[in-house]
């Protein structure tokens, strides 16, 4: 594995790349509270298949970096959109399959809605999609995400601050059913990821700015708009879930399909929760070739 950074925009990512020198590129964005961790037991079955996967550090996370100090510590999808949009010019790519969990879900489907020709697919873990601004969820859902109204308040946010790894490990916790996946080992592995100085001023803003504590940053307000004014996503998509998440739940695929007008696969993975990667390496590769590789006959 190589790791390098390169300046994208306002930060400089570092990132990890594996994998043929002359196979395929393939970009591979990962979660939230994660870190690319969370794809090294995909990653070497991906490898094995001639793809050369991508795996960026986002803002606020690892060894990625502010360029200045003074730049504001935006988290809103949009701004994590034009990182790795700056991040695949830096690399000479003009387009790629993308594949995102979590955080990496919801960037993959703004830049496939907002900018579709940068994208060959995409693969979507975790995080379903619907065209518009985000609206309030149905209440089992609403009780789902009680981190995020506990980051809206100061009190919550305060917290946040103080206690970064506390709260995201909670979160592991609370996702997906116990096994082997977590231990306190794997954690301590992402861990020194969310020590990175700015992880909780972007987790804070990523959240804050979604329910209204805290304004969108203007300097991203064209992409946002032209994501939230997309009716459909025309690329190829492959949607990944746990039949067991517990944060995002499973009722909130039910009829996806309809904002897909390109080719669309859903798969639900049972006693699976928030983080397939973690739970199932073997079904979630296997998913995403078969994915890559209808894609990539077209």
């Amino acid at each position: 594995m190589d790791v390098n950074s390169v300046a994208a925009g306002e930060v400089e990512i570092t990132y990890e790349a594996s994998g043929p020198d002359m196979g395929q590129p393939v970009l591979l964005l990962h979660g939230w509270p994660d870190d690319p961790r969370t794809f090294d037991r995909v990653v070497p079955l991906l490898n094995a298949a001639g793809w050369r996967t991508i795996v960026p550090y986002w803002r606020g996370c690892g060894p990625t970096k502010f360029l200045d100090a003074n730049t504001p510590r935006t988290g809103e999808p949009a701004a994590l959109a034009t990182d790795i949009l700056a991040f695949m010019d830096a690399l000479g790519f003009s387009r790629l399959p993308v594949i995102g969990h979590d955080w990496g879900a919801r960037v993959a489907y703004l830049i496939a809605a907002a900018r579709p020709q940068r994208v060959t697919s995409i693969t979507a873990l975790s995080v379903p999609w619907a065209p518009g601004r985000l609206g309030v969820p149905p209440l089992p859902q609403v009780r789902a995400f009680w981190y995020q109204w506990f980051m809206n308040t100061e009190p919550g946010a305060a917290f946040v601050r103080e206690n970064p790894l506390a709260f995201a490990r909670e979160q592991w916790v609370a996702w997906s059913p116990p096994g082997p996946w977590f231990t306190d080992e794997t954690f301590s592995k992402t861990a020194p990821s969310l020590q990175n100085p700015d992880w909780a001023a972007i987790t804070l803003n990523f959240y804050r700015s979604r329910w209204g504590a805290d304004a969108p940053d203007p300097r991203f307000a064209e992409l946002r708009q032209a994501a939230e004014e997309a009716r459909s996503i025309d690329v190829p998509t492959l949607v990944i879930h746990g039949a067991a998440d517990t944060c995002l739940l499973p009722a909130s695929f039910e009829g996806q399909k309809q904002f897909f007008t390109g080719t669309y696969r859903q798969v639900e993975l049972e006693g699976v929760g928030h983080f397939p990667t973690r739970e199932a390496p073997e079904k979630v590769a296997e998913a995403l070739l078969a994915h890559l590789g209808e894609v990539g006959e077209h």
